[in-house]
């Protein structure tokens, strides 16, 4: 198992860390929407959108995967009435790779923020 840490992305802020890979494929933790310095991009569900996938994109780079290899997204909404404004913006980064996803509202998300993302990905050999 292979620990992946960049200082692209926020740091972890618990007892975990920002992903890892096993048998090529990475595990990211969820990312929320803090740059990479740590601060907490407040605003628009578009807009926490857009940071979070800037966080996973730096993850997977790390991880030497990218988001054209990932397989599994996992999506949490603090409100699923933003779902559409929210799937407009993640059909930006995911136009013809589409991965299996799931998507689900929860009662809150840390920092109260609107949205957290998780992904599974192929590493490339």
């Amino acid at each position: 198992m292979n620990i992946v840490n960049t200082k692209k992305a926020p740091a972890a802020i618990g007892p975990y860390v920002q992903g890892v890979v096993v048998n090529n494929l990475f595990y990211s933790s969820g990312q929320i929407p803090l740059t990479a310095e740590g601060t907490l991009v407040e605003g628009t569900i578009e807009e926490q959108t857009h940071q979070v996938v800037a966080n996973l994109k730096a993850v997977l780079e790390e991880a030497g995967a990218s988001l054209e290899t990932v397989v599994k997204a996992t999506v949490f909404l603090s409100d699923m009435n933003e779902f559409v404004p929210f799937n407009e913006v993640y059909g930006e980064y995911f136009s013809a790779h589409k991965p299996a996803r799931s998507c689900v509202e929860v009662a809150r998300l840390p920092k109260d923020v609107k949205v957290e993302i998780e992904v599974i990905a192929l590493v490339r050999a």
